[in-house]
């Protein structure tokens, strides 16, 4: 069988912020899901590990004009120009890459040595660097995901789009014969988890999948898409300070005078 399903494929996300509650379920579902591990002691977060992590944003008026936003921001598995994604790009050992079947920005923490580079150069503050030998409290062992391999000590990680889901998913179109996947074959954990149904996943090429119309609607927008990183994580909302926020906009370009960003 050709594995005609292994190419042109661009997997990527939309998510509705209109519809985003800011549970957090995103969260849990992917250290569940990712064996994303944890300190005893979680109270400060600059050492926290959190592949999916949600933020508020507020309009900056007070009450009763205020409103709140809550953005939940993954790696955004930049493309970059022709896969040259910002990490990518300064990897010294190809521990980062960029799949041109998938899209995705893998991760290999047997080939990082922890120089860090990907994390400077990482303008979504999307890579976390291990900076403790993972540990479970004892019986949570069992809840570890037999398809995703702990990571070392002194090793970045991030948001890797579930891909261990995926090449399960290749196994069951393999043995179904098709040569395509469906849609609902490859979904991510915080995809399924979110309550709200704010994140769709699929093949942004794909123009049967959700995301493909979704990332055409008129109020869609990426984060800091100025800089052209472009990423494969789309955001919804109807509200213009929302759209503004996302892409560092400075209020003196609004009358044309040059000004640094926030």
């Amino acid at each position: 069988m050709k594995q005609g399903h292994r190419k042109n494929k661009k997997f990527g996300m939309v998510i509705d912020l209109d519809k985003c509650t800011g549970c957090g379920a995103c969260m849990v579902a992917c250290m569940a899901e990712n064996n994303v591990s944890f300190k005893k002691d979680e109270t400060d977060k600059l050492l926290s590990i959190t592949w999916m992590k949600v933020y508020k944003l507020t309009n900056g008026k007070p009450f009763p004009d205020m409103e709140i936003c809550y953005l939940p921001r993954p790696c955004m598995h930049c493309e970059g120009h022709n896969g040259h994604s910002p990490c990518v790009t300064v990897c010294p050992v190809v521990a980062t890459d960029y799949d041109v079947d998938t899209g995705i920005v893998s991760q290999i923490p047997t080939r990082c040595f922890g120089c860090r580079y990907c994390m400077a150069a990482c303008p979504y503050h999307a890579r976390y660097f291990n900076w403790w030998d993972p540990v479970w409290p004892e019986g949570m062992e069992k809840y570890l995901s037999p398809n995703v391999s702990p990571r070392m000590r002194g090793v970045v990680e991030k948001c890797t789009f579930c891909f261990h889901r995926y090449q399960l998913a290749l196994e069951k179109v393999y043995v179904r014969g098709q040569r395509e996947l469906d849609e609902g074959d490859y979904q991510t954990a915080c995809t399924q988890a979110c309550p709200a149904g704010a994140i769709t996943f699929g093949d942004l090429t794909n123009k049967e999948h959700a995301v493909y119309k979704l990332k055409e609607d008129p109020h869609a927008f990426r984060l800091l898409e100025r800089l052209g990183t472009n990423p494969k994580v789309y955001y919804v909302s109807s509200h213009e300070w929302v759209r503004r926020l996302a892409d560092n906009y400075h209020p003196h370009e609004e009358t044309g005078k040059v000004g640094g960003h926030h």
